[in-house]
């Protein structure tokens, strides 16, 4: 516990403001992340159908709301894709006033959903469908640059090549400045001194050039009005829960820290009740952009978080001109490289794949083949933990297993030893394992070894006392612990099993 505070005392903002070279890193990280937010923002304003600035103000304001309410320290929150697909049919359909009370509504519910204790459900999530989360974001990152190299000039390929290959070259120099600033830098530069014609951020779509302004949606308060929100900011608060919770263990586990999902739970609503109140369109954490700040940049800190967000405003407000020209390819290349860093290589490793059992590889690539083909992250993991609980179910079925202890009818009794974990795939077959014609009169069912989780074990056995009732043997079941004993005597004979 020592270790863990001194590692968290480490990653907070007042060291980072007591070090010099830790400031250094921080807010040059949210410089990095500020300039790849913004074409991000954009695509996913055009997703929902509403104005870029209405995506790049969401971004700021969750950026800087979740720097001081989020539990995971330098986690980057903004305007998602998730979140976009989730409220584009509201825009569509009612408006832009519906889209804010359905963010601010889905903020609430995320914070109740946080007060009672919805992260927790975390820690049923497998491994494998983490890995699987994590290669299939890579991949959509991945997929979601094709757009911007194709039909575009050929002077975008060379330049997102030497943009990759300062990337990935640079650190070797030195690690002071992160990498991709520096090629976005010198890609700006070089595009403007030799006048090179490619596609630039301006192109994406027009930056604001005033500051957000709070307002009130002007929709009404009815519960017409609910009935239309309600299911959308469900969903949207789940999606958000959900990307969220994984992208702060990944995080978790690249920085050896630990951090306090029930927190970040209400502290995403609370971002997302304040974005839609200043005219946002709602997000949520965002790991690619959350990648380049942890691990691309090496910022550790709320700082870097909380800098993004100003970066931001300042940026596409006070310096939108300079923005404007900065060529896509820069900015690809950049992603490309978190696509790169974000996938778990070794989870394919032909080594791998030989040691890891074939149901965790399924589990995995079910997470990632549905994620990729839905482009919805909840989809993807909610059918990775269904496989996961079937594969995890059908193999434990089979560590269930009856053993007769005597060969003879001596004292005209007959002992079976039950053991194992008896749940409903478990113990489907167990009225199966008796000899109900053969046995004497007197059976003993030896618990012991075994124990009882759940009503279809207790019907099991109901139907196995019953079948030898009906030819007029008497059947004793011995040692049960106190759980399974307590869950026994409150079921049996009220579940209908032997009828």
């Amino acid at each position: 516990m020592t270790g863990a505070a001194e590692v968290d005392r480490s990653h907070s903002i007042w060291a980072a403001l007591k070090s010099p070279k830790r400031l250094r890193v921080e807010a040059l990280a949210g410089i990095v992340v500020a300039l790849a937010l913004i074409p991000e923002a954009i695509a996913f304003s055009i997703i929902a159908g509403v104005d870029p600035r209405v995506g790049l103000f969401a971004s700021f304001t969750m950026a800087v709301s979740i720097a001081f309410l989020g539990g995971r320290p330098a986690m980057i929150s903004a305007a998602t894709g998730a979140i976009a697909l989730v409220i584009a049919p509201v825009v569509r359909e009612y408006g832009l006033d519906y889209l804010i009370a359905t963010v601010i509504l889905g903020g609430v519910l995320q914070i109740v959903l946080g007060l009672i204790g919805v992260a927790k459900l975390m820690r049923f999530i497998p491994r494998s469908v983490m890995v699987g989360f994590v290669n299939a974001l890579a991949i959509l990152i991945f997929t979601s640059q094709i757009t911007h190299l194709t039909d575009v000039p050929f002077a975008v390929y060379p330049l997102a090549a030497l943009g990759l290959a300062i990337i990935f070259l640079f650190p070797r120099l030195t690690k002071v400045v992160p990498a991709p600033l520096v090629s976005i830098v010198l890609l700006t530069i070089i595009t403007v001194a030799a006048s090179i014609a490619v596609p630039t951020v301006g192109d994406e779509g027009e930056l604001p050039d005033s500051l957000p302004e709070l307002l009130i949606p002007d929709v009404p308060w009815t519960l017409e009005t609910l009935r239309i929100i309600f299911p959308f900011a469900l969903t949207m608060a789940l999606v958000g829960i959900l990307e969220s919770l994984l992208t702060a263990k990944l995080v978790d586990d690249i920085t050896d820290t630990h951090s306090n999902k029930t927190r970040e739970t209400w502290g995403q609503g609370a971002s997302n009740i304040i974005t839609g109140f200043f005219g946002g369109m709602g997000g949520c954490a965002m790991i690619g952009q959350t990648m380049i700040n942890v691990k691309a940049s090496g910022a550790r800190t709320r700082l870097s978080t909380f800098l993004a967000g100003i970066f931001l405003l300042i940026l596409v407000v006070a310096l939108g001109d300079i923005v404007a020209i900065i060529p896509m390819a820069a900015l690809v290349a950049v992603m490309i490289f978190v696509s790169w860093a974000t996938f778990d290589w070794h989870s394919i490793h032909p080594s791998t794949l030989r040691r890891m059992p074939k149901s965790e590889t399924t589990v995995m690539l079910s997470t990632v083949v549905v994620t990729v083909w839905t482009h919805n992250l909840a989809y993807g993991v909610g059918v990775g933990v269904l496989v996961a609980m079937v594969l995890f179910a059908h193999r434990v079925a089979h560590f269930t297993r009856v053993t007769r202890l005597d060969a003879s009818d001596e004292d005209n009794k007959r002992v079976y030893r039950v053991e194992g974990e008896l749940f409903f795939a478990s113990s489907n077959d167990l009225v199966y394992q008796f000899d109900y014609t053969g046995d004497p009169t007197e059976i003993v069912i030896d618990m012991s070894r075994a124990h009882v989780w759940d009503a279809s074990t207790i019907a099991s056995l109901d139907a196995v006392r019953h079948k030898y009732e009906t030819k007029g043997k008497k059947v004793t079941i011995t040692g049960m612990d106190a759980a399974s004993s307590a869950r026994h005597d409150r079921l049996s004979g009220n579940l209908g099993g032997g009828h």
